[in-house]
């Protein structure tokens, strides 16, 4: 499954966030694939594409972080596999 991760930076600071990154990386879990990220302009929000086989691993990676982050996770699929269910909603 394919997940839209909004990560609000507590009190604005994407500056510790950085440091437990540059020390440990991601402490993603076995399973958990992050696909890409950016950065909002004022530098208190970062939009990540996740992939995991369901919330509960994903969940597993974000309490590694939630003491920096507040998250908002979002179930999405690509336009393309969106379109593909819609044709064949209608056969």
């Amino acid at each position: 499954m394919l997940f839209m991760v909004i990560e609000r930076f507590k009190n604005g600071d994407a500056r510790r966030v950085g440091e437990r990154f540059q020390l440990s990386g991601r402490m993603m879990p076995e399973g958990v694939v992050y696909h890409a990220s950016w950065m909002d302009a004022e530098n208190t929000r970062c939009f990540q594409v996740m992939e995991a086989p369901n919330l509960e691993l994903l969940n597993t990676w974000t309490s590694k972080w939630d003491d920096l982050v507040e998250f908002e996770i979002i179930p999405v699929v690509t336009s393309a596999e969106y379109w593909a269910r819609l044709a064949a909603d209608k056969s």
